[in-house]
């Protein structure tokens, strides 16, 4: 009889880096949604921030605030994230948070174009 182990490494935490921008776009949005997006963001972002899934994809085209990812989540996938990744020191830096209503997008309550 063969045993096969196998070890996994775990994959290296990211840190979420929020910048001021974001905070000021997070006034724009219900504060009943908050602790859901903080806690979406940890789950999705902290480990392996830029594996493709369903509702985290890389962006197809260049944004104007430098993001090249997007996290989609909420009821209606309502909430959008933009961010960049820096795999040099392990950081998520959110680059814009905006709210879906229908088809327009708005951030920082502006609505806006991706």
């Amino acid at each position: 009889m063969t045993i096969i182990m196998v070890i996994m490494t775990p994959s290296p935490r990211f840190e979420l880096i929020y910048p001021p921008v974001i905070k000021q776009q997070l006034k724009t949005i219900e504060s009943k949604y908050h602790s859901l997006i903080r806690e979406i963001l940890e789950d999705q972002l902290t480990f392996e921030p830029d594996i493709e899934t369903k509702n985290r994809k890389p962006l197809k085209r260049p944004v104007d605030f430098g993001a090249t990812w997007e996290v989609r989540f909420g009821l209606g996938n309502r909430f959008r994230v933009y961010y960049r990744i820096d795999h040099d020191s392990h950081e998520v830096i959110l680059q814009a948070i905006g709210e879906k209503i229908g088809h327009r997008l708005f951030i920082g309550g502006k609505e806006t174009e991706i």
